[in-house]
């Protein structure tokens, strides 16, 4: 068994190229834009039929924007201008802190741009960031299937999330359509209470107007409070009418009579609120422009730190040939880092052993015909990390 996907080299200095994550916009960073549209729109129908499984498609560096998916998943967790997640810990009573975790929960999605997508993280790669008191732990724990772990401590808090997602896209002829599965838990450590919660699915349409929506259900529970809520993201209907564009629906109910106490509504890019079904009161729980809109770029805070398996280090060369539009460069670069991947997979192969990951214990077990992944990380705390957002 190894983890040699990835190497360590302490003697040579590292480079990170960080970019500001995505914000409120869909835009990624104010250095990037987007190469021309249809030009990709024809280029990916080509290379695509109806049924795929896209799991082991490769894009060249003209579809990405300059970060792995996973930052993209990290960002998404540390990368806000407001603290909910004090406000999940510190809620005065269970209903309270319900609320905080579902504006929480729909602070992680972030408009998209079509066309374009992160990097596919290769095995062993990691990304590790803090945020004032939170630090944020990310490790690709498994390639194909693609599985991404991701571990989080906020000690003056006492906080901890352990998150596991793995995605399985399919085209189906006018949208591809990605399932976003695996388990996401955020332990209110104060309280004894855990949040366990899905993802809405992503979805990326073709025609009649092309777009990138995050659609489905999505359901919040807390066993030990007996509450939980049900969410349903929705999106344009297929003829493009934008009623119910970026809309977020639901309630909130107590388990087991199932009995509705606050209905949820609004858009998960602008501002949702609870009701009280009791007397009318309602109450914004999350609002778009407050949270997400104008983040900060992360900085490499002690470069010394720097892991090799970084994502803004392992990327950093396809990263500033996106950025200057030097495609042959970035494609160099990005094809470089796959066969690499690739002559280490049939290393491993041709020598019978097994990848273990770094700092995630990875499971599978078969539940209802499907196979469901699971993660424990390796270690309880984790400390500051050399890459930092600004508060």
């Amino acid at each position: 068994m190894v983890n040699e996907g990835v190497k360590e080299n302490e003697e040579e200095e590292l480079a990170a190229v960080l970019t500001s994550p995505l914000s409120l916009d869909g835009d990624s960073a104010n250095e990037y834009r987007a190469p021309n549209l249809l030009q990709r729109i024809f280029s990916l129908l080509k290379n695509v039929r109806p049924g795929s499984d896209l799991t082991r498609f490769s894009l060249p560096a003209i579809f990405n924007i300059p970060k792995s998916q996973l930052q993209c998943y990290g960002e998404s967790v540390y990368c806000v201008n407001d603290d909910i997640l004090s406000r999940c810990a510190n809620g005065g009573t269970p209903l309270e802190r319900l609320a905080s975790v579902i504006g929480w929960s729909i602070s992680m999605y972030r408009p998209l741009m079509f066309g374009v997508a992160p990097y596919n993280p290769i095995l062993g790669e990691t990304h590790y960031a803090s945020r004032g008191n939170l630090n944020v732990l990310l490790e690709q724990v498994s390639h194909h299937p693609p599985v991404s772990a991701l571990h989080a401590t906020n000690e003056k808090d006492n906080i901890e999330m352990i998150w596991c997602q793995y995605a399985i896209p399919k085209f189906q002829g006018t949208s591809i359509e990605t399932r976003v599965l695996g388990k996401r838990e955020l332990r209110l450590l104060n309280k004894g209470e855990s949040y366990v919660m899905n993802s809405p699915n992503l979805v990326i349409k073709f025609l009649p107007v092309p777009d990138v929506e995050w659609l489905g259900n999505v359901t919040i529970q807390c066993r030990e409070s007996g509450l939980e809520a049900h969410l349903c993201y929705k999106g344009n209907s297929f003829l493009g009418r934008k009623g119910n564009y970026r809309s977020v629906r639901g309630k909130i109910v107590s388990s087991p009579e199932m009995k509705t106490l606050y209905e949820i509504n609004g858009r998960w890019d602008r501002s949702v609120t609870i009701e009280d079904i009791s007397n009318g009161k309602s109450t914004v729980i999350y609002n778009a422009k407050d949270v997400i809109s104008s983040l900060k770029t992360p900085i490499v805070k002690e470069p010394k730190e720097l892991w090799a398996s970084e994502s803004a280090v392992i990327w950093s060369k396809v990263n500033e040939g996106i950025l200057s539009k030097s495609w042959d460069k970035a494609n160099d670069a990005k094809t470089a880092i796959e066969e690499k991947e690739r002559e280490l997979a049939r290393s491993r192969m041709l020598k019978g052993e097994t990848w273990v990951p770094k700092h995630f214990v990875l499971s599978g077990s078969k539940e209802t015909g499907e196979l469901v992944w699971e993660v424990e990380p390796k270690n309880i705390k984790l400390t500051t990390a050399p890459i930092v957002v600004p508060l």
